[in-house]
């Protein structure tokens, strides 16, 4: 376990500095959107007064934080999106920088007089560290959000909003942090299994060379296969009367599951016995 731990901590020491910097990166964007936001609409409020000599309140809306977020969803996407598409990359890069680094740290990494499981094990916490990380920011956020949009409008103007509502206004939102927990468990799900099949192909990869993009790519295929056929053949089929909709569910837990044991099976047995430095 001290081993694990060590690794672990060395792994998100390595990308600390880039976890700091979407995390800026998000706060930045989103809190400036949201402020941008509540100036535009605070001085179109006040150009109305000018012009008409009327209460703005007699022709707008309440000012809501949940619409404001629903309007600069755009802005809030983007930091995200980010951020999905670094962690996918640093995935790739995780193993691929001890090979490929100013020296062969691989070689040393692999040689300790500790458990290679450990290696492997530490990486795929490292990648889920951050991802919740990230996730637990965003949740942060939110409320911080609130705070500036309600120091922007006038208080006789503002329409109280729960951040629940705002969390759900955005289409983004919907997908991160979905209401139940079986949208969660699928969701998070689905893409904790990607990240273990994804692991086995680089070290197919790295078992067998050039030989190992073919075995990588193909059992990658053949996950992806496995995991969406089923949804087809069983959508059909349960149309039709076959399968009580547990029963579907059912089985296509059961195809995860196995997925997920061959895939760390591989991973452990290939990092153990195939992998060379």
């Amino acid at each position: 376990m001290r081993n694990y731990l060590k690794l672990l901590h060395m792994e998100i020491h390595r990308f600390r500095y880039i976890l700091f910097a979407l995390i800026g990166l998000t706060a930045l964007v989103q809190m400036c959107a949201i402020a941008f936001n509540a100036i535009g609409e605070v001085n179109k409020r006040n150009a109305y007064f000018e012009q008409t000599g009327r209460a703005p309140e007699e022709f707008f809306a309440a000012m809501s934080y949940t619409r404001a977020v629903q309007e600069t969803q755009f802005w809030f996407a983007v930091p995200v999106g980010l951020s999905i598409a670094v962690l996918v990359i640093y995935a790739f890069l995780i193993w691929y920088r001890d090979w490929f680094g100013r020296s062969t740290f691989a070689y040393r990494l692999l040689s300790l007089p500790s458990e290679r499981r450990n290696v492997y094990f530490a990486k795929l916490t490292a990648i889920l560290t951050f991802v919740f990380v990230l996730i637990g920011f965003q949740l942060l956020l939110m409320p911080i959000g609130r705070a500036i949009f309600a120091m922007i409008a006038p208080a006789d103007q503002l329409q109280p909003s729960y951040i629940a509502d705002a969390i759900f206004a955005n289409q983004v939102f919907k997908i991160l942090l979905p209401r139940s927990f079986a949208e969660f468990f699928v969701n998070y799900g689905l893409g904790i299994i990607s990240l273990l099949v994804l692991f086995a192909s680089i070290l197919l990869e790295r078992s067998y060379r050039w030989l190992g993009i073919v075995y990588g790519l193909a059992y990658a295929g053949f996950c992806a296969l496995l995991m969406v056929y089923p949804l087809l053949a069983l959508g059909r089929n349960y149309s039709a009367g076959y399968f009580y909709t547990e029963e579907a569910y059912a089985i296509q837990m059961a195809i995860d599951a196995l997925i997920v044991v061959s895939s760390v099976w591989l991973g452990l047995h290939l990092l153990k016995k195939k992998v060379s430095v």
